[in-house]
């Protein structure tokens, strides 16, 4: 399929991957992308950059408003659904806004989608819905038993894709993505080490023994554009670097970027986050085309010194 010269509309667009996404769509020549953002985690400076360019309009609105949603996807031809309540702590402090946003959101847009016939919605599903798994790799046959309120809000989301599939014949695909990381993410724990390292304070680690995979977002805004633009219908993917990075590995390894002179704390484990995951790539492989790099962590000295990073900043302020 392609969908250059028609209306593309990214929903979460001002936020960290969807900023990225509208950038690479307007890089590749999309003719008019629409950003759909209530602002309450994104921020307006993550497009600034494109504020002259007349191919791109922002919409100040909220997917838990339907005739919202209704207005932005009328006339569309290919949606990514990215708006989100995005972070498991986020889902445990405010999990009303987590289920309106996450699950009434997305049924929101999987309801305008059907009724303007849109092409393709792509759902940015997450990790989170397999919970914690029995074996690893994880590949997208494993069962979905989500353990917090933001993975089964995803789980949610991914059966209202699978019915209005089934009902309507509205082509959906679902990308599970690992823990993404790049320029523009907070709250999350890379940027947030990066920001205590380059303050001078220790890093917190919670457990210890978590293995992540890691993915680094442009790997991520990738497999986005191939998963709405291949033909035909797609199974659940995995989005991830199908390597596991142990959490005291990436905190020495964000110390010794920032200056190898902080202390890491052990403290007690959370009971809501997954402590082990890494993703089986091959749908990712075969279906989209999408290689994960040999050391998924290999952009993170960019984080460390790449103007208005974390550390950048505090290093300006010293």
């Amino acid at each position: 399929m392609q969908y250059q010269s028609s209306k593309a509309v990214v929903t979460g667009g001002v936020g960290f991957i969807g900023s990225h996404l509208v950038d690479q769509l307007l890089r590749d020549g999309y003719r008019h992308v629409v950003v759909l953002d209530n602002l309450a985690r994104g921020r307006p400076e993550n497009l600034v950059h494109h504020r002259r360019d007349a191919r791109l309009e922002l919409v100040k609105g909220d997917v838990r408003d339907a005739a919202c949603v209704a207005a932005v996807l009328r006339g569309a031809h290919l949606v990514f659904h990215l708006a989100a309540q995005a972070t498991v702590m986020g889902a445990v402090e405010d999990p009303d806004y987590t289920f309106t946003t996450n699950v009434v959101g997305t049924y929101n847009v999987l309801r305008a989608a059907s009724r303007y016939s849109v092409g393709r919605v792509v759902f940015t599903s997450s990790r989170e819905v397999y919970g914690e798994p029995i074996a690893l790799p994880v590949d997208e046959a494993s069962p979905l038993q989500a353990i917090n309120s933001y993975g089964a809000s995803k789980v949610a989301g991914e059966a209202f894709c699978r019915a209005f599939r089934h009902q309507t014949g509205l082509q959906v695909a679902i990308l599970r993505l690992a823990n993404v990381y790049g320029p523009r993410d907070t709250g999350r724990v890379i940027p947030t080490w990066i920001a205590q390292a380059a303050a001078g304070r220790d890093l917190d680690v919670y457990g210890g023994h978590q293995v992540l995979d890691l993915v680094w977002i442009e790997l991520v805004v990738k497999a986005l554009i191939r998963a709405a633009t291949v033909d035909g219908p797609l199974p659940p993917i995995n989005v991830g670097s199908g390597t596991g990075t142990p959490i005291m590995a990436l905190a020495r390894r964000i110390v010794a970027l920032t200056g190898g002179t902080r202390q890491i704390r052990i403290l007690q484990a959370r009971r809501m986050e997954v402590g082990r995951f890494v993703a089986n790539v091959d749908r990712m492989r075969q279906f989209l085309t999408v290689e994960p790099p040999f050391d998924p962590l290999s952009h993170l000295p960019s984080l460390v010194q790449a103007p208005g990073s974390p550390a950048g900043a505090a290093a300006a302020h010293a």
